[in-house]
Formats: structure tokens, C-alpha cells, sequence
């Protein structure tokens, strides 16, 4: 019976919606028991919307989604999933979402050491598979869905929780690194490369987003030259470092007058701007 169902995508799909369906009863975000895993309802279509996406593995099991990144779209839905191996500013949106059927979808936060661990134990794959940006969307396979349906099950076990949690991660994570998107994820989480360098040019970007920005000295932290940081920046990221910085300020600023009360003038200031304008 298991076996049947492993290899049985149709009714794994038909079981997923039903299970997301009882996970989120309506529409909202419904964080799980499992550390990063979250469960997504949407009951209508939105406009897009800015915000920045960390590592991330979104499954959608019903409805569509758009996410614009740069000058590229990615349109996913039931069988294509969405997976991000660095923070990336987004534009995204839910396309197809109505009362009657609405968008379900589950999102897990990808663990870097986790990725570096399996990508040294998972062989490479050939020159040419790895992916030129930071994100992509690929074919859910049987094996993915499969393992995703498990972890979905698994928050209903609580108690089977702390024994079973690190096992399904281990394998989707593994699965992600088998895949058409595992030369990046490799590239972005192993020591040394040219991905990993751009990952921790980003995570230094992140943390001092106020701070007044010389690519030079960035690219000096990276051991590359200005112009190869700048090509393998834009590369992963499309945005340029300057423009990766502004987003991240507008994107704290955004955050600081919906929900903590600043106004512009206050928010511009707060985020590293010397004015308003």
C-alpha cells in the first residue's frame, strides 16, 4: 500500500490538498511544529507585492503563484515547485485563488548546513546543470512529493516529532541537491566557491544594510575583483550590490511604517538614508 502510494503522484497530490486543507482552514500563514515548515491558505488573488524570500522551497497544491525577480518571472503551481538558495527580493503574488478553491501550498526554509553537509556526500552534477541564478523553478518529482506528503503527516505525530524531523529534512534536502537545482545549492553552500562567496557577501549586506556601501571592499571580503564580484553578483542575485542594498533598506522601511508606527521622514533615517527624498 505504501509502495502503491510512493509511486502514485494523482491521489499523493488529492491527499496533500486535503491534508493542507485541514492544516489551513482558512485563509493565512499556519506555522507548524517542525522548525521553518509553514502551511499557506489564500482565498483570492492579489497584486503583487515586494518582500524578500530567504532559502526557501515553496510546494503549491493548489492555485497559482508569481514571483518576479529582477527581469525574470517564475510561474508555479501544482507540479512546479519554487526554490530560493539565497535571500532574494521578490514581487510575488497569488494568481488563482477563489473561496470555492483556494491556494494551498507549503514553503520549508532551506538549512545551508544541511546542504553543506549532504553536498559532500551527494556527487556533483555534470558541468552545465547548475543553475545561473539564486532561484528557479523544476518539476516536483515523485520522490519530493512524496517526502513532502510524509513531513505534511508528520505534524499531525507530534510526539514522533523529535525522532522523524531530521530524517524527512535530511531527505528533501538531499532530494533538492539530486536535482536540476543542486549545482547552485551546492555552489552557494560550499566553502570556497564563487556561489558561497556571493552568499556571504549577502549575509554581510543584510546585517549592515544602513551602512554606506564601497563595492570594492565587499568584493576585497570575497577575494575577487570588483568587476568578477559585481558579474557573479548580479549573476545569482540580478541586482547589483548598490541595488541589492536599496532594497533591503526599502524593504525595513516598508516593514517600519506598516507595522511600527514610523513615518517616512523617521523610516528613511532608521533604514541608513540621509533624507527623505
Amino acid at each position: 500500500m505504501a509502495e502503491n502510494r510512493r509511486v502514485d503522484a494523482d491521489r499523493n497530490w488529492a491527499v496533500l490538498r486535503a491534508k493542507l486543507l485541514g492544516g489551513a482552514p482558512g485563509a493565512g500563514n499556519y506555522p507548524t511544529a517542525v522548525k521553518g515548515f509553514v502551511l499557506h491558505c489564500n482565498t483570492s488573488s492579489a497584486d503583487p507585492w515586494p518582500n524578500f524570500y530567504q532559502p526557501v522551497i515553496i510546494v503549491v497544491a493548489q492555485g497559482r503563484k508569481l514571483v518576479r525577480i529582477g527581469g525574470d518571472e517564475y510561474h508555479y503551481g501544482e507540479n512546479v515547485c519554487f526554490v530560493a538558495g539565497v535571500d532574494m527580493p521578490v514581487t510575488s503574488c497569488v494568481m488563482e485563488a477563489s473561496e470555492e478553491k483556494p491556494y494551498l501550498s507549503m514553503s520549508l526554509n532551506l538549512d545551508a548546513a544541511r546542504i553543506a553537509n549532504l553536498a559532500a556526500r551527494v556527487p556533483p552534477p555534470s558541468p552545465g546543470d547548475a543553475a545561473p541564478r539564486g532561484a528557479a523553478v523544476q518539476a516536483v518529482g515523485p520522490g519530493l512529493l512524496d517526502a513532502f506528503l510524509r513531513l505534511l503527516e508528520l505534524t499531525e505525530t507530534p510526539e514522533h516529532i523529535p525522532v522523524m524531523e531530521n530524517l524527512l529534512l535530511d531527505e528533501i534536502h538531499y532530494r533538492l541537491l539530486a536535482g536540476p537545482f543542486g549545482g547552485i545549492l551546492r555552489s552557494l553552500n560550499t566553502l570556497g566557491s564563487q556561489g558561497n562567496q556571493i552568499s556571504r557577501a549577502i549575509s554581510w549586506l543584510k546585517e549592515n544594510y544602513k551602512e554606506p556601501l564601497r563595492v570594492e571592499k565587499l568584493a576585497g571580503q570575497t577575494n575577487m575583483a570588483p568587476s568578477t564580484f559585481h558579474k557573479y553578483f548580479k549573476q545569482i542575485t540580478t541586482l547589483s550590490p548598490l541595488q541589492y542594498q536599496k532594497r533591503l533598506r526599502l524593504s525595513e522601511a516598508q516593514r517600519l511604517m506598516l507595522s511600527g508606527g514610523h513615518d517616512v521622514t523617521q523610516a528613511a533615517f532608521a533604514v541608513g538614508y540621509e533624507s527623505p527624498t
